[in-house]
């Protein structure tokens, strides 16, 4: 299956504290250029006949109500961090517009948070106005949600199994400091790459900034931008200037086109 053009919209391009942090007054927190204050990570993917999103933090309805979106087709899970899954009880507005249970695609490991968390989603006697949803499991397999075609990837976020996502030329990895050689062979062709940086300190669990150039350099991808930002990632205008080619820290309500047939 060939995928179509997509849109690729970045919702929330921040750590799972968001930048700001409550009580913090460096010069990132306070700073008033708008690409410096990140909303939790998140992506919405957009193509002529299908809209999916990609993880519902905390800020999942703001994130929605600050593009205008109004229509989702499905939610697929990079993993079962709160800062990933807490927002899901908020696509109730769609389960009433759109009139059907929203579909959820997330591998079982992820499923079993969702079920523990939301346990009144799940209940056999379910009290009214609950979100309605419809889990799918996903693990290696590609799966396809509507025209488009998503092949999971293997990382690792510390000693966490998360999956990262290549549609076509395109790859999405977040919350990740490993990954396995033979996921990377599914990475490599990408023409666009998002990739986990934390910020330029080492971290256990994610990339330090240093080590996601090492990885894109590894891989040879051309078009990469960063993203699961901290405020330790140091100005945006400052770290901006300072990338290497073709390389780019993404910022909140960013957009990419990604045309399958250039």
């Amino acid at each position: 299956m060939k995928n179509p053009a997509l849109k690729i919209t970045f919702l929330g391009t921040g750590t799972s504290s968001g930048v700001p942090i409550i009580g913090c007054h460096c010069p990132v927190c306070t700073s008033s250029n708008p690409k410096d204050n990140r909303l939790r990570s998140s992506i919405l993917i957009e193509s002529a006949t299908t809209t999916v999103i990609i993880d519902t933090g905390p800020d999942f309805r703001q994130q929605m109500l600050r593009i205008g979106n109004e229509r989702l087709d499905a939610v697929v899970y990079t993993h079962a961090h709160m800062d990933h899954i807490i927002g899901m009880d908020e696509v109730r507005p769609y389960n009433y517009n759109q009139k059907k249970p929203m579909p959820l695609y997330a591998t079982k490991v992820t499923q079993d948070a969702l079920k523990r968390i939301f346990y009144y989603a799940f209940e056999e006697k379910r009290f009214p106005g609950i979100p309605q949803v419809e889990l799918n499991t996903i693990d290696t397999q590609p799966f396809t949600i509507g025209d488009i075609e998503i092949q999971p990837i293997h990382v690792w976020h510390y000693k966490m199994p998360v999956l990262g996502f290549r549609i076509g030329r395109f790859t999405y990895i977040t919350d990740v400091n490993s990954i396995d050689d033979d996921q990377k062979e599914l990475i490599k062709g990408s023409d666009v790459l998002v990739l986990d940086a934390l910020g330029k300190i080492k971290h256990i669990s994610h990339y330090s900034l240093a080590e996601a150039i090492d990885v894109v350099r590894e891989l040879k991808i051309p078009s990469v931008y960063f993203t699961h930002i901290g405020h330790s990632m140091g100005l945006y205008d400052i770290v901006e200037r300072e990338m290497p080619a073709g390389m780019h820290l993404s910022y909140d309500g960013l957009v990419l086109d990604i045309d399958e047939n250039v």
